[in-house]
């Protein structure tokens, strides 16, 4: 059990069977399409190990007072869940189930979702459920029609603090030995700007396809015309 004030007890428990979680559509088309980019070059990069949990639009939860609190990030990373997958096959309850996310983010849209609200009250904002709940080390706002990036660092203090990025635009994410950027370019029939990670030799990692234009180009130059 973890207390910050006197009247936020925090404890980590599983979710009800026949707790309702909210079913509502994203508010974004590009949502879905960002998040799978970024797990899938991780995956290709074999930066995604076999215990690590990746979640899309998917409930992550604490007890704070005795009351579920259920919040559904953009995109995480966990790097380690000390349970079966079938165990968090509808929502995912960190420390019993597994560690803290490494990161979250979330992907803003025309419609007003409250990723910047700090409201200590029941139900509790975003931010201070990532922040002072949870305690995410590192909360990411991408702002997908602009490519505005901004990254958040919990200091020592348990306060976010925004970052500023190195001199190739990228944040360092120490928890997973790679940097996230902004890359602007075409996937899916979406041309626009999407997040990507580089690792620490700043070797961008590639996504599916990309892979295999690269490896026909190989193959071309190699004198072989590679079957379609």
């Amino acid at each position: 059990m973890l207390t910050l004030k006197p009247h936020h007890e925090i404890t980590w428990e599983k979710l009800p069977d026949d707790f309702v979680l909210d079913d509502e559509p994203v508010d974004n088309i590009n949502q879905p399409s960002l998040a799978a980019a970024l797990t899938e070059s991780l995956e290709i990069a074999g930066k995604l190990p076999t215990n690590a949990l990746t979640t899309t639009n998917y409930g992550i939860c604490a007890t704070l007072n005795r009351r579920f609190v259920v919040k559904a990030p953009d995109w995480a990373y966990v790097p380690k869940i000390t349970v079966s997958r079938e165990e968090v096959n509808r929502s995912y309850t960190p420390k019993l189930q597994g560690d803290i996310p490494a990161i979250v983010m979330e992907f803003l849209s025309d419609t007003e979702g409250g990723e910047y609200s700090s409201k200590p009250t029941y139900p509790p904002g975003k931010w201070f459920f990532y922040e002072q709940i949870l305690q995410v080390p590192n909360y990411v706002i991408f702002e997908v029609s602009t490519g505005d990036l901004e990254v958040y660092q919990l200091d020592d203090a348990g306060h976010y603090q925004l970052r500023s990025p190195d001199e190739n635009q990228r944040y360092w994410i120490a928890q997973m030995n790679l940097c996230l950027g902004v890359w602007p370019g075409t996937r899916e029939n979406r041309n626009g700007y999407w997040l990507r990670w580089w690792d620490e030799n700043g070797k961008l990692l590639l996504w599916g396809v990309e892979k295999a234009e690269r490896l026909a180009a190989q193959l071309r130059a190699a004198g072989i015309e590679p079957e379609i």
